[in-house]
């Protein structure tokens, strides 16, 4: 599938049979067709598209353009942007949170959480990460009200109440943070690390996290994404040894 230049983000929309990529190479939103693994529909939006979050019960997808300082909402449906919401920062990672039934964005430059109903397509919070810089990518446990956030500048994991408002804990992690998941079966978060790590963390309960290990990996990966089923770890690279490459990277969870 070739017609994705500089793809950065994905989202299935599983009702849908279909995969939208947020394309940086041509700054638009493609829309693929799984039966036919082709791309059938791509929709020009701002400038880097990047991270994608899907509220399923809204039939809406809510892609971050970083550069352009905006969120682009897309009705599934229709295949087409419907609204554009506009900020004063970057945007960076946009993720969905099914109890509060809110889209949450990353506002980098003014290290703090944006909240978007997705009923209304307004912003109805914003809120201070303290002790973070550059929040980029984020991971939720919904159902332990916690935002696990990469904070770029100053290369922390800061853990956020989504309750209270407010970061309860950091901890320190690899350089050049970007992609953040969380495995709810082990309580286990994974930073995907430009530097050539992926940091990983442990929560022991909603108040207490420590971090495992740093485990190296090929420099410049920005991506991963967790099996909860089988709690493995994939991480594409884009070079090996030195040298371009397409590899993916498959890392087994240490369980005791």
């Amino acid at each position: 599938m070739r017609d994705v230049p500089g793809v950065e983000g994905v989202a299935y929309i599983a009702d849908g049979k279909k995969v939208y990529t947020a394309n940086w190479g041509d700054n638009t939103i493609g829309v693929v067709d799984l039966a036919r693994m082709a791309v059938i529909k791509k929709l020009p939006t701002e400038t880097k598209p990047d991270g994608i979050a899907y509220a399923a019960p809204f039939r809406k997808a809510y892609v971050s353009n970083e550069r352009a300082k905006a969120e682009s909402v897309i009705d599934v449906t229709t295949d087409t942007i419907v609204k554009v919401l506009r900020f004063d920062s970057e945007t960076g990672v946009p993720l969905y949170d099914p109890v509060a039934r809110k889209i949450y964005v990353n506002l980098q430059d003014q290290n703090t959480l944006a909240v978007i109903d997705p009923a209304t397509d307004t912003v109805v919070g914003r809120y201070r990460v303290e002790g973070c810089q550059q929040n980029h990518g984020m991971a939720i446990d919904a159902e332990h009200r916690r935002a696990f956030l990469s904070c770029e500048g100053n290369d922390t994991l800061t853990v956020f109440d989504l309750d209270a408002h407010r970061a309860i804990a950091h901890l320190p992690m690899a350089k050049g943070a970007d992609v953040v998941m969380f495995d709810p079966g082990l309580g286990r978060i994974y930073v995907a690390c430009a530097s050539g790590a992926i940091s990983v963390f442990q929560m022991d309960d909603p108040a207490h996290f420590r971090r495992l290990s740093d485990v190296p990996v090929e420099p410049k990966i920005h991506s991963l994404v967790v099996d909860p089923r089988t709690h493995r770890v994939y991480a594409p690279a884009e070079h090996a040894g030195g040298r371009p490459a397409s590899k993916m990277f498959v890392f087994e969870a240490v369980t005791h």
